[in-house]
């Protein structure tokens, strides 16, 4: 009977945790799949990071491409972090969260978003900063939640 209710709290358990979506888009632990978000605003474009440059940060592994990188990070992380955690601009602003690709980064103002493909990018723009002021509402409203 006890390894009933041990399996059977473990199931419930694991149906918490994976119904709840991390506020950093990091499918398999790495935030923004492994980019280096500081390249966006230095190199201006999309970076692959590597495994041995990296720092945890908000439940999320963050890769750096360089050492120079990953100490810019360190030192002002909230000025690199993507908002609505790298999820789709877009897709927040109608109040969910959608995966993102890298390709699809926009700096505005100083802040970086990404959205869910380049189709969904070009209709952001035409609207950004409507789309910006939603979804800065929405954002605290679903960052917690599936």
């Amino acid at each position: 009977m006890n390894k009933v209710l041990f399996v059977a709290a473990f199931m419930l358990a694991a149906q918490v945790t994976f119904a709840q979506k991390s506020e950093i888009f990091a499918p398999k632990g790495k935030a923004i799949k492994g980019y280096d978000v500081v390249a966006f605003f230095k190199d201006a474009g999309p970076v692959e990071g590597a495994d041995s440059l990296s720092y945890h940060y908000k439940d999320a592994d963050w890769l750096f491409a360089t050492r120079a990188n990953l100490d810019a990070f360190k030192a002002a992380p909230e000025m690199y972090v993507p908002q609505y955690g790298g999820y789709c601009a877009y897709g927040t602003s109608e109040g969910h969260k959608a995966p993102t690709e890298a390709e699809t980064w926009t700096i505005t103002d100083n802040k970086l978003y990404f959205n869910y493909n380049m189709k969904v990018r070009n209709n952001w723009s035409k609207k950004r900063e409507e789309f910006i002021e939603k979804a800065d509402i929405q954002w605290p409203l679903i960052k917690d939640k599936e």
